[in-house]
């Protein structure tokens, strides 16, 4: 988005079967715009959840053709201490502070963090009106701080200074393990879109959920919602794959954390095996329904007009029990929200009548 902004035009790139880059696809589009190729964006590991095998090569193919690559730095916890974006072959890298550096990662933001270049770009870094920063021959300043938010970089250096670099690169280390420990507890219950030859994915993972609509009319918010009645804020949907949940457990996450995660993924798989087999029925079952809240619990048996019972709705596994989050609302229609426009701003006429 922000090319075709700056007013590039924007070239895919195919990518292969088990998800890697194609690079015979990246070495003919590279020769076919070589003179008019500025740049190639790729992200390390990538969003498909696995380190790209060829990234190293697919750099090299894009300074041949006299372009420069920006490596996206989404993906830096899976790296720190084991690689650099400089190994990689980048030019140009956004170091996200967060999830990578300990500031909150979700609801939008901050997408705050240095932008790093390799020596042969730093004459060109954004320069300020008030405050000399840039190179020699720096572009206009991209924003109004000069140097970022100071409240929160502060955090991210604090964080830093604790750990010290042996702590950053285990921080990867548990990033790398607990994804992986969540891919190996889950196989044979959902289908792992992308790994590498050996089995493995790297920070993050993607289970493919699409099967599930043939076989029981479900699709991905039917399992997010349904996540909620078992405590757990679901994780990407339908992004970078509409069919697919995107699992990023990150370092933070203890194993029992992780282990009761593990385990409400294969209740629902058995909820959707119900549903298969016409022990519920697909426009009526406890994922449709999902979430369940308390005001629902609270209705009379007559009004309870569900094909299963109120335990089952609320309390699936026996940890629910002793602690249970409660969703407030019940099922919404998501799609709604984001294509009518609702104002809870009071009207012209209400203003003037309270002044």
């Amino acid at each position: 988005m922000s090319a075709v902004m700056a007013g590039f035009k924007v070239v895919p790139v195919k990518a292969l079967a088990d998800g890697s880059l194609d690079l015979d696809d990246l070495a003919a589009k590279a020769e076919k715009y070589k003179d008019t190729l500025a740049a190639f964006m790729i992200t390390y590991p990538s969003t498909f959840g696995v380190f790209e095998d060829g990234v190293q090569k697919a750099c090299k193919i894009i300074h041949d053709n006299g372009g420069q690559v920006y490596l996206d730095g989404a993906n830096l916890n899976a790296q720190i201490g084991l690689t650099n974006p400089y190994i990689c072959g980048g030019d140009v890298c956004h170091l996200n502070l967060h999830k990578t550096f300990s500031i909150p990662h979700g609801g939008g933001g901050p997408g705050v963090g240095p932008i790093c270049v390799a020596e042969h770009l730093a004459p060109f870094l954004p320069g300020h009106p008030l405050v000399k920063t840039g190179g020699a021959q720096a572009v206009d300043a991209m924003a109004a701080a000069p140097w970022g938010s100071a409240s929160i970089l502060l955090i991210s250096w604090a964080y830093i200074k604790m750990l010290g670099g042996k702590g950053l690169s285990e921080s990867s280390k548990l990033a790398l393990l607990n994804a992986n420990y969540i891919a190996h507890r889950l196989k044979g219950h959902y289908t792992l879109r992308y790994k590498n030859v050996k089995g493995r994915v790297a920070h993050e993972l993607l289970i493919d959920l699409g099967e599930f609509e043939k076989l029981s009319g479900l699709k991905v918010p039917d399992f997010a919602k349904r996540l909620q009645d078992y405590g757990f804020h679901p994780p990407t949907c339908s992004w970078p794959i509409s069919t697919a949940m995107l699992i990023e457990p990150t370092e933070s996450e203890s194993l029992e954390e992780l282990d009761r995660f593990c385990d409400a993924m294969i209740e629902i798989r058995k909820e959707v095996d119900e549903i298969a087999s016409g022990a519920q029925p697909r426009d009526n079952n406890v994922l449709k329904n999902a979430p369940h809240p308390i005001s629902v619990l609270a209705c009379s048996d007559a009004e309870w007009n569900r094909p299963y019972s109120r335990q089952k709705a609320v309390y699936p596994l026996p940890y629910l029990h002793e602690r249970k989050f409660w969703p407030t609302v019940s099922r919404i229609d998501d799609a709604y929200g984001d294509l009518n426009l609702m104002c809870e701003c009071p009207s012209v006429e209400e203003l003037a009548h309270h002044n």
